[in-house]
């Protein structure tokens, strides 16, 4: 007889009445009975009951998955409800486990849906099943086509990477992922680092460098992954094991040239870490002596450092634990012999663990070579540096054996061609360390060795000919220094210069014998050391050479006139006139011309004469000043004193624009102190007619004006300041109105400083652009400032104050007419439009058509203006004056004398052209003469 099933050994459950269809379900029950098979039937079932129980829910689901059990459409529905439902409860609760056999049901038809599959598996890694959930992982993936595997496998990755999963089960996984996706290499790989599996993640990360095809998915160059490996090696190189640590390091170094310093840091690091401390003082030393640049050089020393110190640090930490652990055993009782013996054995200097004195030496020793090594990582970079190689021998300063060493490494590591700085200042101070250790034949050998190297300039290798020959002299070899210096300027022989020309290449030695360095050196030592025909025979040669320079020139004509060979100096000083041209022969023509009169005078005029003609003729107008001062100066001292001014008066012509004032004041100097004052006349109109700048004119009439009222003549100052007037705005030349307002303070009267004020005023509007359309009351205000500046004069003349009232009432009716005519009108607006009239009318202001009046043709015209005469009081005594030259006029008119002021005929063309200067008001003039 069969076993009974739990099923029927258990009591049946009653079921609720809540479970079954109510009298609002009848007709969805009734269609259901009709047609169980359709499925739009029972999801409007389910919809209806939407608020039901979950129950009474559950019940419709499954009589309609029972009818319809492949319908995913339910299924999954149906799963939803289910996991909302549980998500309230402990994953312990038994609604779990109805919930995963729910899942196992629907998988027997839904074994195809990867939707199912993932909220199953989600479940079940939410309810920490790990067992149960992989082996589901396995089922789905072996249920599924492939090509949906890859919705399977990120959360199958989840699950292994939680905590708690054995390892071995996660690599299980991953390997097997890496079969179905191997780019994701990546992911395994930092799996395993987090896992701390250092041995398969090196080889992994290597095998994946090792593959040129790989690419990587989260955007790493093989730069980054070759780093990362390096970094797992050092950091656990006692994990890590059956890799060429060392070679794959050194391949990186040089591959990836900017991380050479912490390349060589990390297989340092890995033989520190691996024990091997001398291997890694050898690594260190290895870097230093290879990087060539200085960033990677600070990269290594401070890590070098750093190690030293930390050696150093360790073993006095462990002597003084050993220290203290020694003084608890001396108690114990011991053989006195095992005592010697053991004594021998520790005081023996290969067992001598007590090395930290030799670490602190290792450390002293690398801090004190640091200069050294950085100078030899900037000699990398360019060992054609010169300054480079100077410093590098001042660091071995005193130590002569070094430095030898060093100068010799230098020139013959240094290519003069692509030296950077000076290749012959190497093979100089090479010599110097020589002389100055008194070996001055060794010091001969060096120079003669650099003599004979091929420099890029010859200015380098006269250079060194140049030292060679202060060296002897340093020692009073006199002979050979001139003895050097007459070899250095040989010329090479004509088959030497063939054999050069056919090879192509010319060295500097066949250019030196034209240095001209090397001819100056030369000729100053025959100076001192040789004759004077050795010295003459120099000169000769340079001149011949044409490499001859003005100061040469000069320096030679010096050279004879010292011996008194003044015909010879002045030949030389012909023959730097005819080999330079201007600006460079300017000196040798100006102490040419010095010497030359000094030593004739008036002997030779007529040589002097034509010298200065002719360096006259050639020079420029910036260069010839001087050259004309020295020439009139001769025409003073010697010749005569018209010739002179014939000189001056071709130098203000002669010179540039710039510097004529200057000339013409000179000029007027020395032509008031030779012929006088009036003479100066002459050359002052010379000067404003001859097309100075505007600031000069002004400055020569202001001149000239002082000079007028000198001499007494005051309507000549005036008539000149009225001619300078239009050369000085008001507004900006503020000194040059001052003088003529003082001027009229003091010699004019009210009709003279009246006539000033209108000048002042043609002159400002002349230089202005906007006066014209400028508002009325401005020029009002103007007005008004001009009358209050005449009476703040009067005032300082001394003129009674009710004098003055009326005076100003006279002045001032012409603005108050007009102030009284325009007042209706609004103050800043100028009319455009139509204006309106006194008797009410309106006439349009800009009318195309202007009426004139007509013009009479008859000359004999006169318009009569009427005139008011100023009280005499005002005047004082001036007015008596005016009464008695008005007698005298009178008086002479009777006699038959002309009254007017008649021109002399010397100054009429001056006149003339202040009238016909510009378009100028000149009322002045014409009233005075």
């Amino acid at each position: 007889m069969a076993e009974p099933s739990p099923s029927t050994s258990k009591e049946a459950v009653p079921i609720s009445s809540e479970l079954y269809p109510s009298g609002d379900d009848l007709p969805y029950e009734e269609e259901i009975l009709r047609n169980p098979f359709n499925l739009k039937l029972w999801w409007r079932y389910l919809i209806a009951r939407a608020d039901a129980p979950f129950d009474k829910r559950r019940v419709i689901y499954e009589r309609a998955l029972k009818a319809l059990p492949g319908s995913y459409k339910l299924w999954q529905a149906y799963l939803r409800e289910r996991l909302d439902r549980v998500r309230s409860f402990p994953i312990s609760h038994d609604l779990y486990g109805h919930l995963n056999n729910t899942f196992e049901r629907a998988l027997i038809t839904m074994h195809k849906m990867p939707r199912i599959w993932i909220m199953y598996l989600t479940s079940l890694t939410e309810q920490r099943l790990i067992t149960r959930a992989r082996r589901t992982f396995d089922r789905a993936l072996c249920a599924l086509p492939v090509t949906q595997h890859d919705r399977i496998w990120s959360p199958y990755l989840t699950l292994v990477s939680l905590p708690g999963v054995p390892v071995e089960t996660s690599l299980r996984v991953y390997r097997r992922y890496l079969l179905f996706d191997p780019s994701h290499i990546e992911d395994f790989i930092d799996f395993l680092i987090r896992s701390q599996l250092w041995q398969e993640a090196a080889e992994r990360l290597a095998s994946v460098l090792n593959d040129d095809s790989f690419h990587s998915i989260k955007g790493k160059n093989r730069h980054q992954l070759w780093l990362e490996l390096c970094d797992l090696l050092t950091r656990h190189a006692t994990e890590v094991s059956g890799l060429k640590v060392d070679a794959i390091i050194r391949g990186g170094i040089r591959k990836y040239t900017d991380e050479i310093g912490r390349l060589w840091t990390s297989l340092a690091d890995y033989y520190v870490r691996r024990g091997l401390y001398e291997k890694a003082r050898d690594i260190f030393e290895e870097g230093l002596a290879s990087v060539v640049t200085v960033r990677d050089f600070s990269v290594i020393f401070d890590s070098y450092a750093q190690f030293e110190q930390s050696a150093l640090a360790a073993k006095i930490e462990t002597t003084e634990n050993g220290s203290d652990g020694s003084d608890g055993d001396e108690g114990g009782d011991k053989n006195g012999i095992d005592k010697l013996s053991k004594k021998f054995l520790e005081d023996f200097w290969l067992n001598d663990d007590d090395d930290a004195d030799l670490r602190l030496a290792r450390l002293e020793s690398l801090f004190d070579r640091r200069p050294e090594l950085l100078n030899s990582v900037l000699l990398r970079q360019n060992p054609h540096n010169v300054e480079q190689w100077h410093r590098r021998v001042k660091l071995f300063e005193g130590n002569p054996t070094k430095q030898i060493l060093t100068f010799t490494e230098a020139v013959r590591t240094v290519d003069p061609m692509k030296a950077v700085g000076k290749p012959h200042t190497l093979w100089v101070s090479f010599a110097r360390l020589y002389e100055n250790h008194n070996d001055l034949v060794n010091a001969r050998v060096i120079f003669d060795k650099a003599v004979q190297v091929n420099y890029k300039t010859v200015d380098n290798l006269a250079s060194v000919w140049c030292e060679w020959a202060e060296m002897e002299l340093r020692h009073k070899n006199f002979q050979a220094a001139l003895e050097l210096m007459r070899r250095s300027t040989a010329e090479p022989s004509v088959e030497v210069k063939r054999r050069v020309a056919a090879d192509g290449n010319e060295p500097a030695q066949m250019r030196l014998h034209k240095s001209l360095r090397l001819w100056s050196f030369y000729v100053d030592l025959e100076e001192s050391l040789g004759t004077l025909e050795s010295t003459r025979s120099v000169y000769e040669r340079i001149l011949d050479l044409r490499i001859a320079t003005p100061q040469i020139i000069l320096n030679y004509a010096f050279l004879l006139e010292e011996h008194k060979y003044f015909e010879d100096a002045f030949k030389v000083y012909e023959r730097g006139v005819k080999i330079f041209k201007y600006p460079h022969v300017k000196d040798i023509w100006v102490t040419y011309l010095s010497k030359f009169v000094k030593r004739y005078g008036k002997t030779k005029l007529e040589r002097a004469r034509e010298l200065f003609e002719h360096a006259i003729e050639k020079a420029p107008a910036q260069d010839v000043k001087p050259l004309y001062l020295q020439y009139a100066k001769l025409e003073e001292d010697y010749g005569l004193a018209k010739r002179a001014m014939k000189v001056y008066d071709q130098a203000v012509k002669a010179v540039s624009d710039g510097e004529k004032l200057s000339m013409y004041e000179i000029y007027i100097a020395r032509a008031a102190e030779i012929f006088g004052i009036p003479k100066t006349r002459e050359i002052y109109e010379q000067a404003i007619e001859s097309g100075l700048p505007d600031n000069a004119v002004k400055t020569m009439c202001m001149k000239y004006a002082e000079l007028e009222r000198n001499l007494g003549e005051i309507d000549r100052a005036r008539a000149v300041f009225v001619f300078a007037s239009q050369f000085a705005d008001p507004r900006s030349d503020s000194d040059f109105w001052k003088k003529w307002n003082d001027f009229e303070v003091q010699h004019g009267n009210e009709d003279t400083f009246r006539e000033m004020l209108r000048v002042k005023r043609s002159v400002s509007a002349s230089f202005s652009q906007t006066h014209l359309i400028l508002p009325e009351y401005l020029m009002q205000k103007d007005q008004k400032l001009n009358l209050e500046e005449a009476v703040d004069t009067l005032k300082r003349a001394g003129v009674p104050e009710d004098e003055m009232a009326s005076l100003e009432r006279q002045l001032a009716p012409s603005s108050a007419n007009l102030s009284a005519k325009d007042g209706s009108r609004m103050m800043n607006f100028i009319s455009a439009g139509v204006e309106s009239q006194p008797n009410n009318e309106k006439v349009n202001a800009n009318n195309e058509d202007i009426e004139l009046p007509e013009e009479s043709d008859s000359e004999d015209e006169k318009i009569e203006i009427a005139q008011k005469d100023v009280p005499a009081t005002i005047f004082g005594e001036l007015a008596h004056k005016v009464t008695v030259d008005q007698n005298k006029v009178a008086g002479s008119e009777e006699s038959g004398v002309n009254a007017p002021l008649v021109i002399p005929e010397n100054e009429a063309p001056f006149f003339n052209h202040i009238s016909s200067k510009k378009d100028f008001d000149n009322s002045i003039l014409k009233e005075r003469y």
